[in-house]
């Protein structure tokens, strides 16, 4: 069934490959940028801010299913910004009349401490279905594709270092998924009734500390492993500013990052398969396909 679909982020790292995706699919979709004359992809463009509540009432008008794929991550104030984004959308949205917010938040047991970055993203699911809008939340951890900050950490520092010290928390354990799997699983929720109102761990096939993550993706690229070793002192800030001195990620992304490192972020809940069936791609070739996409693009 075609539906009206608006897409939050949709020049981004993740909404700048669903918006095809959705398209391909045969739905009618809006994709939502601050400078809608500017925007040259897929789809129908249109302006909204989700920091301005007031520019969302156009956007939102007639349509079925909200996708939001914006944060602050960028910004010392992010949680705060967050929270006031996600409440105000979501009260324009059911004024809208819409049927269901779809949200990739962040993985993370709740029992856990959680860090700032991954208690925002809960505080997220929460305010966005506030006002009454069904919400579906897909927790993932790192995705692996191109252009994805924490895929582009890893790269960098694989190419640009012949060897690495990295910090205790770097045998923290994660499940990457691979950017064509959370398309896959996007797609498959929206309007999709078994999926409304619900909370989805999504994940690659593959546990693996940060540390594996790093050598694979070695392996990967330059066909050994990178030499290294752990110590048990390298605090958050030193390892934020290491980070953006060895790759171009800016040192506040980098810190609200790390920060989420030491909490394990792993899959505890596989029901995603019962309502998008498949099979996740492992992390070896999420990591190919996001060398492919690089070089082709």
């Amino acid at each position: 069934m075609a539906l009206t679909v608006l897409v939050t982020g949709a020049t981004g790292f993740v909404g700048g490959r669903l918006v095809p995706a959705l398209v391909d699919a045969g739905h009618r979709v809006r994709a939502m940028t601050r400078r809608p004359e500017q925007y040259d992809g897929p789809g129908e463009p249109v302006g909204g801010d989700v920091s301005d509540p007031g520019s969302l009432a156009g956007a939102l008008d007639g349509v079925d299913v909200a996708v939001y794929l914006v944060h602050s991550l960028g910004d010392d104030d992010f949680e705060r910004m967050d929270a006031e984004a996600a409440r105000g959308f979501g009260l324009a949205a059911a004024a809208a009349g819409v049927g269901q917010i779809v949200y990739l938040g962040g993985l993370g047991s709740d029992d856990d401490e959680l860090s700032p970055h991954l208690r925002s993203r809960r505080e997220v699911e929460r305010l966005l279905g506030e006002a009454g809008v069904p919400v579906t939340v897909l927790r993932a951890a790192i995705v692996v594709g191109k252009d994805g900050i924490s895929w582009e950490l890893t790269r960098q520092l694989v190419k640009n270092l012949p060897a690495m010290v990295v910090p205790k928390w770097a045998e923290t354990l994660t499940q990457p998924i691979a950017l064509d799997d959370v398309i896959r699983y996007l797609a498959g929720v929206i309007g999709n009734d078994a999926a409304k109102g619900r909370v989805f761990d999504i994940g690659g096939p593959d546990r693996l500390s940060y540390l594996e993550m790093l050598q694979q993706a070695s392996e990967v690229m330059t066909g050994h492993r990178v030499p290294i070793v752990t110590v048990p002192v390298l605090t958050p800030k030193l390892s934020s500013r290491w980070i953006a001195f060895v790759t171009d990620v800016d040192t506040t992304t980098a810190a609200n990052l790390i920060d989420s490192m030491g909490t394990e972020v792993v899959c505890h809940d596989d029901s995603i398969r019962e309502v998008v069936p498949g099979e996740p791609v492992g992390y070896q070739e999420a990591v190919r396909r996001a060398i492919e996409d690089a070089r082709t693009s």
